[in-house]
């Protein structure tokens, strides 16, 4: 397969980059950016000539959008670029995978839920209840792609994290190394998510696709995951210093209220991930499991 990749100078775009080392299919990495050391496309998704020309030209049979707008707090003031990004583009690159019969894999969030006091793990048909514009904008790109007709999977995915780029774990190691005394809110309880694990599990669908001779694919819908498990920021945060040695930082639980924000974010949106592993197969790692992982990781590259 012919795979173009959006976003892939972002976290989980590197990770889908090391992911395609082991793979046979052909992949362009395209973003708005280039980086160093990494061959990188130049290519806005925002531009439907401009991803019909490129989608024709490298004869495309599958976009991972892996791109988003994502600061959660700024968006609350950047409505029109957040729109373009999480709700236009997408109909875009969905409407291109319908045009060639092609795959739209598409990464989504845990923001599309919020709204509601839950409780129990949040499931691929419940109802979104965003609490911004974050969070409506990706639910409004999600409601996109299924309109426009085209093959799709759907990933929505939570607190990711990796050892590229700026993340909440990359943060954490930074100040727990380096501040006495540090509070973190204990009141939003989700599930971390490694990115490459994310990527891991991205590749397995395309190649269940690649291998399903049945078209459409009757695997088109939304999925959740995350890696297994249900922690909260503090707690997070905690296992971050343990397993790194920071342990002369004193870390202390806080509520969300004393780090006021414009945006209401999700105080439980564990994802129900039963969907994902009974269709594809997967088995998906614990949390702890992954944050070591990842740890490793960046150790190697210190």
């Amino acid at each position: 397969m012919n795979i173009l990749i959006t976003g892939a100078n972002g976290q989980l775009g590197r990770e889908m980059r090391l992911v395609s080392r082991a793979s046979s299919d052909r992949y362009i990495f395209t973003d708005v950016v280039e980086a160093d050391g990494l061959e990188t496309t130049l290519f806005d998704m925002t531009d439907r000539e401009a991803v019909n020309q490129l989608v024709d030209a490298e004869n495309i049979d599958s976009i991972v959008n892996c791109a988003a707008y994502t600061n959660v707090d700024k968006a609350e003031t950047d409505i029109d670029l957040c729109r373009r990004l999480n709700a236009e583009a997408p109909r875009i690159l969905a409407d291109a995978m319908k045009r060639v019969g092609g795959l739209l894999v598409h990464i989504s969030t845990d923001y599309v839920f919020g709204g509601d006091p839950y409780n129990t793990p949040c499931r691929e048909d419940q109802q979104g209840t965003p609490t911004g514009v974050y969070g409506q904008t990706k639910l409004e790109g999600e409601q996109a792609i299924m309109a426009s007709g085209c093959q799709y999977v759907i990933l929505r995915t939570a607190w990711l994290y990796s050892e590229f780029g700026r993340n909440f774990v990359k943060t954490m190691l930074s100040l727990t190394a380096t501040k006495p005394q540090l509070k973190v809110v204990f009141d939003q309880c989700g599930t971390p998510t490694y990115a490459l694990d994310l990527a891991e599990a991205i590749d397995a669908v395309l190649q269940d696709y690649a291998s399903s001779d049945v078209r459409p694919y009757s695997k088109s819908g939304i999925y959740h995951y995350s890696n297994e498990g249900v922690t909260s920021w503090y707690d997070f945060t905690k296992m971050i210093a343990e397993l790194a040695g920071h342990a002369q930082c004193d870390i202390q639980p806080c509520h969300s209220d004393e780090f006021p924000s414009p945006v209401r974010r999700p105080a439980y949106s564990v994802l129900d991930k039963t969907k994902v592993k009974e269709t594809f197969g997967l088995r998906i790692p614990y949390w702890t499991d992954s944050l070591r992982r990842c740890l490793a990781n960046i150790n190697e590259k210190l």
